[in-house]
Parts: structure tokens; C-alpha cells; sequence
């Protein structure tokens, strides 16, 4: 009854993995950078499951084959020396799956960090992705819009995500484009995604940063050029301009909808970066602005009631 028990509940466990599979987003890419990233990943799950293979067999083998006998009590074995060849095996083939681990997670972290091999030639599209509670501000310095809580992209086009926060650390994720990078109040980061299929993509936050976390959901919309030039058209001449006042109440309202402005915060108050990023790298005048604004604004705390993140480590 007790072995029937712990089938049942090991049956179970194993269902409610199996109807989770749906959700591993990670492993459906539409991109180049996911598409590498799944591909480590299957990779390594093949090799960890040939490694668990081999080690239950010799499990099994050392069970049969030493289990106990009907010798006599006063029974000893021969003293046996030991084997060259088992040792040299034992140590050689963990060095030899180390350095294949290594080798393969060098490789693909380098080549997710860049421009992806064939778009290499294009100019990336510069996409500016600000967090603040508990929403997501994305900025296109190009085309002179703005949106909240939502992102259109062109496919067959690099996208250069430049990533900061207002407030607590966040990570920018997008399972099926890529994978996440940290967004930080007092400088800027990179991430490269390539968007090979058109489609609703779901991205999020993947790092814990307060009671707004589960909130921060954005959908990044994959489109055709055509369509995103007429997107892009239709923003311009219908949206309202974002204004000081209006983004300070957008970082002010902890929670909102998608909005959609024909202008940027950017002119008003440009990211951490170059004579204006923390650490005391660019123009002192700026910075203090900068510093002055993340202070005056709810956002710029931890609503976990800790300390502030967002300062700029003025060492």
C-alpha cells in the first residue's frame, strides 16, 4: 500500500510537469538569439541525461556484481591493487564533459551578446527600455515615439535594446526572442533580439523587485516593415506629445495601461548613459539633475520598504 502511495503521488508530480510544458517558451524561438539559447539548452539537458544513463547503469553493475554471496563468514577477497586504465577513465571523461560544457557555453554567450551572424550587415534599431513601478517605457530615439507597457518591431531587423530603470533592478526578458538582461538605474544595457517570425511575443520582468512584480507583462508585437512604417505613421499624427508633467505622472501611478506618445522622455531626460550615465562618468551638472529627479519621484524606491537602488554610487 505504502510503494502504491508513492507511485501515485510520483504519477501525479509527473502530470502536472507535463501540463506545464506549454509554457516553456524558451524552447518555441522565433529568433536567432533564442534559437542559439535552445539549442545550448537541449544540448546540455542531452548530455546531463547520458551522464545520469551512464552512471545508473555502472549503479546497476556494482549492485549485481558485488551484492552480498553464501561465502563463508571467514571468507576475504584478494587484495586487488587497483587499475590503471579505471582511474585514467574516471578522471578523463568528467575533465573531457567539463571542458565540451565550457567550450559550447563560451561560444554561444559570445555570439548572443553581438548583432546575430546574418543581420550583421544591417544598422540594429535602437529601442530605448526604461522600468519603473511597475510598468515598462520603450522609446524609439529614431522615429520620435514612445510607448508604455508594450512594443512594436520590425522582423528581419536587429533590435538594439538599451535597457535602465527607475527605481529597483530589473530584468528585460522576451523567452522567445532571447534571453534577460539586468535594467539598472545608473547606467545603460545592451541586448541585442532578432524577430524572425511576425507574432505576439510575451515579455516580463524575470528579476524579483517588489509587490508590482508579477504586473510587469509587456507584449513585444513582431511586424512586417510595411506594417510597422504605417504603425509607426499612425502614432505620429494621432498621439498626444509626452510632456515633463505626464511622465512624471506616469512614474508617479503605480500601475497603468498601454499608452502611446509622439514624443519621447528622452529630450527632457536622457538615459544613464555617455556624459549623463552614474558613477561619476559624465558631466557633473547633468548627473545631479538626473539624481535630483530619481529622488523626487515615488519610483525611484524599493516598495519592498528597503533602501533605495537607484542611486547613481557616487563613490
Amino acid at each position: 500500500m505504502k510503494r502504491r502511495g508513492l507511485l501515485l503521488i510520483a504519477f501525479s508530480a509527473l502530470l502536472v510537469f507535463l501540463s506545464g510544458c506549454n509554457t516553456l517558451k524558451v524552447l518555441d524561438p522565433k529568433g536567432p538569439v533564442a534559437k542559439t539559447q535552445s539549442d545550448v539548452i537541449i544540448f546540455s539537458i542531452i548530455t546531463m541525461a547520458f551522464i545520469l544513463l551512464v552512471v545508473y547503469v555502472l549503479y546497476v553493475y556494482m549492485l549485481t556484481k558485488y551484492r552480498a554471496s553464501k561465502a563463508a563468514p571467514d571468507y576475504e577477497p584478494p587484495h586487488d591493487e587497483g587499475k590503471t586504465w579505471l582511474e585514467i577513465t574516471w578522471t578523463a571523461f568528467p575533465l573531457i564533459i567539463v571542458i565540451i560544457l565550457s567550450v559550447v557555453t563560451i561560444r554561444s554567450t559570445n555570439a548572443v551578446e553581438a548583432v546575430p551572424k546574418d543581420y550583421q550587415d544591417q544598422k540594429p534599431m535602437i529601442i530605448y527600455a526604461a522600468s519603473s513601478n511597475w510598468k515598462w517605457h520603450f522609446s524609439y530615439p529614431e522615429e520620435g515615439i514612445e510607448t508604455v507597457n508594450y512594443v512594436n518591431i520590425p522582423t528581419h531587423r536587429p533590435v538594439e535594446f538599451r535597457l535602465y530603470a527607475y527605481g529597483p533592478i530589473t530584468s528585460f526578458w522576451v523567452p522567445q526572442l532571447g534571453g534577460q538582461k539586468y535594467a539598472m538605474s545608473d547606467m545603460v544595457t545592451k541586448l541585442n533580439l532578432v524577430a524572425e517570425h511576425e507574432g505576439s511575443f510575451v515579455g516580463k520582468n524575470a528579476n524579483f523587485s517588489g509587490e508590482g512584480f508579477a504586473h510587469m507583462e509587456f507584449e513585444v508585437l513582431a511586424m512586417n516593415q510595411k506594417e510597422y512604417d504605417k504603425w509607426v505613421d499612425e502614432v505620429k499624427s494621432t498621439a498626444s506629445e509626452l510632456t515633463p508633467d505626464e511622465f512624471q505622472t506616469l512614474l508617479d501611478t503605480k500601475f497603468v495601461g498601454r499608452k502611446t506618445y509622439s514624443s519621447t522622455h528622452l529630450t527632457f531626460l536622457p538615459p544613464p548613459e555617455g556624459e549623463h550615465a552614474g558613477h561619476n562618468h559624465g558631466d557633473s551638472a547633468a548627473k545631479s539633475e538626473l539624481d535630483q529627479f530619481q529622488i523626487d519621484q515615488p519610483g525611484a524606491e524599493n516598495s519592498g520598504g528597503g533602501e533605495t537602488e537607484h542611486s547613481g554610487h557616487n563613490h
